[in-house]
């Protein structure tokens, strides 16, 4: 195990090397890594939006959209075949997703059925999409038919009107000149857009939330608008409303003569005449010729230009237009005029899209975020190798270096693989570092008891890593599984922190285990030991004796008393939730000038009519925290009271904060949320079923199911806000906690497998004193990484941090009360434990270990 060949440690430097040339891109500027030579890697890490500000925001699209057009599309289809084929009918109309006619002559309704005929043919659903039926013709009788359009027509029509949104989206998002913009798809009816470094968020939803239809329509002037506001207005024609404030009734035809996807450019220019600002627009050939051939037959009287339904402006055509060229003039401001020749240079979308969700973070949070996390990172990293060096001396040395590398690799990793690095992400290398040297700490540990037992100091040094791999691998996967099913089903910053954890984990495995073995090695072909090195501090848990099972009843009771206590709390109080889990809004605001004024801000925002509203006080005096229930009429309420709040606020503060999560997103994430820790339980149910026996495996979920609810239980106590990143932390300490259980559980099989006889309760106790030390070091490490994060980390993660300390806490207790008292509930003694094999006949295999209890 201590011997590495040439090739192994040219491999290992290698690794390290290409790790460090990797990450060091991230201590450098661009303006600085645009001088290095060209061979040299420029990639660095990509920070989240909550680090270098930005916006993230949802939008959905809407299937009663789709489903309106398409009714209106086919509505129109029968009325022109049925015209074609010179069939009379009646009683035209659609509702719902069914349309339906009556013919006038029943022995027209074979040659109608004909006619209607190509509109239930099966369309092409792409290349390896095979077809797909739409619409459906029934014969109802007596001359009635009915056309029904199907579920499968209507997906097919909104994944094609998703795949065309994402890419009017994204030229729409490119126009504003934004570096790096996201722009994914999610699911069957959602696309992703993040936008870092934007500091208009208003102007982007604004430009997102707009269809951009345009149209050319003749003003109808048969008769008055007043009289056909009074009355009926003509079948052919509507009535449409100005962008004017007070707005302007006009009388529109519904034909139009020319649509927006004859335009082929738009620019936002000034009028040469008064000097306000135009957008100018130009034709292809085939809109040129119908505008001029519209404009010729139509000189003298007034068109409309319309932009999704309201009129931008309805000027008198003075003389043919037949350079298939305008301006479109509206008292536009310079900004409006602009944004106006983006949508209509983009494009139209098929449908509406709603913001469903949105999370805005300022650039000044951002870097207060980037400084905090960057402290908490140094205090944490300086404060475990302080703690390691203390209890270990010069292995402590190997691990601190050891944890150095791992560091580095993960940074390399994060940068390789482009990776988001979110303030949560920052917060899962800090914990890594509290976690990495847990594995230092089993080695170093199962060096000691080689040594203890009578072995030379070299043998000792290979049984113990040896012995350490397999409880290593086993106490990685399961936090490792936590993270894999982290990364699935969370989203955003969570995601972010699901990522550094996972990558820790296969790092801390590489770092602790293979470049650690191999310092050891150095350090034995330079120093030639004879014994352990002085300054090894941890004997002081040797021989403790402690008899952790006498008491196991009175604990397993007080542990039963209080998980009860937090279930009934969680059902009668229940907890604070945050808006990923029931809608609403959470605005940070600072003072532009002087401290804020909390008093002032809630009478302001009473006056709003915005249901509950709840200001307080968050970090210095200039920060103050608001938060809006949700809003009573879905995600576009959201938005209007979010709009609202910056008309009133935005005069005196910097918004540097804004999540916005409507009622669809938070009914997901909830279901989300349940569901990612039933899962994560259940794959580590299996891992360990398969690894140990299946009391093991009871044992380990019911120690985790009971750290779960007294987090629960916490979160209810305290009123700490539950969000996603609780979800992450909870996650996080069911991975921890499993870790904690499958080191004891690793020695317990081992001892049952050395003690065949001993009594269950007496072996148990040996087993969790012989693992005594590790489980207070790893805790301990741990908890000095969790505080530096949370007493510097800012007040973004402070819930998360404080949920993890607590988490670590109650997961040790667990471990040693919890799972531990379960094995002997159920009387874990196999078979294959008890007989003795050939290799055990003669031997003493009930020989007492150092440090037995009595009990």
């Amino acid at each position: 195990m201590l011997y590495f060949s040439r090739w192994k440690t040219l491999f290992i430097w290698f690794v390290i090397a290409v790790s460090a040339l990797i990450a060091v891109p991230n201590l450098f500027s661009n303006e600085q890594l645009a001088k290095l030579p060209h061979w040299f890697p420029i990639k660095k890490i990509t920070l989240g939006l909550d680090l270098q500000g930005g916006s993230h925001i949802m939008l959905k699209i809407e299937r009663a959209d789709i489903l309106k057009e398409r009714l209106e599309t086919i509505v129109g289809d029968v009325r022109n075949v049925l015209r074609e084929g010179n069939i009379r009918y009646t009683g035209l109309s659609g509702t719902g997703q069914q349309i339906q006619v009556r013919l006038t002559d029943v022995a027209q309704l074979d040659a109608a059925k004909t006619a209607l005929q190509p509109l239930t043919n099966p369309v092409s659903a792409g290349n390896f999409g095979g077809t797909i039926t739409e619409v459906t013709l029934q014969d109802e009788g007596n001359g009635q038919l009915r056309l029904n359009l199907t579920d499968a027509g209507i997906e097919y029509r909104m994944s094609s009107a998703l795949t065309q949104s994402i890419e009017v989206v994204r030229r729409r998002v490119d126009e504003l000149g934004t570096t790096e913009p996201l722009i994914q798809r999610q699911g069957t009816d959602r696309i992703i857009v993040q936008v870092p470094g934007l500091q208009d968020p208003q102007r982007l939803k604004a430009l997102l939330n707009q269809t951009a239809k345009l149209s050319f329509h003749m003003v109808d002037t048969s008769m008055p608008v007043q009289e056909a506001l009074n009355g009926r207005p003509p079948a052919a024609s509507q009535i449409m409303y100005s962008t004017d404030d007070p707005a302007v009734p006009y009388l529109v035809e519904r034909r139009a003569l020319v649509s927006g996807e004859n335009l082929v450019d738009a620019q936002a220019s000034f009028n040469q005449q008064n000097n306000e600002p135009v957008v100018t627009f130009r034709f292809d050939s085939r809109g040129a010729q119908r505008f001029a051939q519209a404009t010729q037959q139509n000189v003298g009287r007034p068109f409309a230009i319309v932009l999704d339904d309201q009129v931008i402006s309805a000027p008198v055509i003075r003389e043919p237009i037949v350079g298939g060229s305008g301006q479109i003039s509206g008292n536009f401001t310079v900004q409006g005029a602009n944004d106006l020749a983006v949508l209509l240079r983009a494009g139209a979308l098929p449908a509406t899209l709603t913001v469903v969700e949105e999370r805005t973070v300022g650039p000044g949070l951002g870097a207060d975020s980037i400084r905090a996390g960057v402290i908490a990172s140094i205090i944490g990293a300086a404060s475990v190798a302080f703690f390691m060096f203390a209890f270990y001396g010069f292995f402590g040395f190997l691990a601190n270096v050891a944890l150095a590398v791992n560091i580095v690799m993960i940074l390399a990793v994060l940068s390789m693989i482009g990776s988001t690095l979110t303030l949560p992400g920052i917060a899962g290398i800090v914990l890594t570092m509290g976690m990495a040297v847990d594995s230092n700490v089993l080695i170093y540990e199962r060096i000691r008891e080689e040594v203890k037992s009578g072995r030379s100091i070299i043998p000792a040094i290979d049984s113990g890593f040896q012995r350490a791999f397999a409880t290593i691998i086993d106490a990685n996967l399961t936090t490792l599984i936590a993270a894999v099913v982290l990364f699935y089903l969370g989203s955003g910053p969570v995601r972010g922190f699901a990522v550094t954890l996972a990558i820790g984990i296969i790092t801390t495995v590489f770092t602790a285990f293979t470049f650690t073995s191999w310092m050891f090695s150095l350090w034995i072909r330079r120093s030639k030991p004879k014994a352990l090195p002085k300054g090894i501090r941890t004997g002081v848990f040797d021989g403790r004796g402690l008899p952790f099972m006498s008491i196991r009843k009175y604990n397993f009771g007080i542990a039963a008393a209080l998980s009860i206590a937090s279930l009934l709390a969680f059902a009668t109080v229940g907890m604070n939730l945050g808006i990923d889990f029931k809608g609403g809004s959470i605005i940070e605001l600072k003072a532009k000038q002087g401290d804020a004024d909390i008093g002032d801000i809630r009478a302001r925002l009473d006056q709003l009519n915005l249901g509950e509203v709840q200001a307080q006080g968050f970090g210095g005096t200039q920060d103050v925290l608001v938060r809006v229930q949700a809003q009573e009429g879905g995600e576009n309420a959201e938005q209007s009271a979010l709009e609202r709040i910056r008309n009133e606020l935005g005069a005196d503060y910097e918004f540097r904060r804004v999540e916005v999560v409507g009622p669809a997103v938070s009914g997901e994430l909830s279901y989300s949320a349940t569901l990612g820790v039933g899962i994560a339980l259940l794959f580590i149910l299996v891992y360990i079923w398969f690894r140990f026996e299946w009391q093991f495996a009871v044992g380990a979920i019911v120690a985790t199911m009971h750290d779960v609810i007294l987090t629960i239980g916490l979160f209810v106590l305290t009123g700490i806000e539950f969000n996603l990143t609780s979800i992450a932390a909870i996650l996080t300490i069911v991975g921890y906690s499993l870790n904690d259980t499958v080191v004891v559980y690793d020695r317990m099989r081992e001892n049952l497998r050395r003690y065949k006889k001993m009594p269950l309760t007496e072996l148990i106790d040996i087993s969790i004193n012989q693992t005594l030390s590790r489980t207070v070091l790893t805790g301990l490490t741990t908890m000095i990484a969790l505080s530096a994060l949370y007493l510097f980390g800012g007040e973004v993660i402070r819930s998360f941090t404080f949920a993890m300390l607590f988490g670590v806490a109650i997961g040790t207790f667990s471990s040693i009360y919890i799972a531990a008292p379960i094995l002997i509930a159920f009387r874990l003694r196999p078979d294959a434990f008890n007989k003795d094999t050939g290799d055990d006949k003669g031997k003493k295999s009930d020989s007492v270990p150092n440090g037995k209890p009595s009990v």
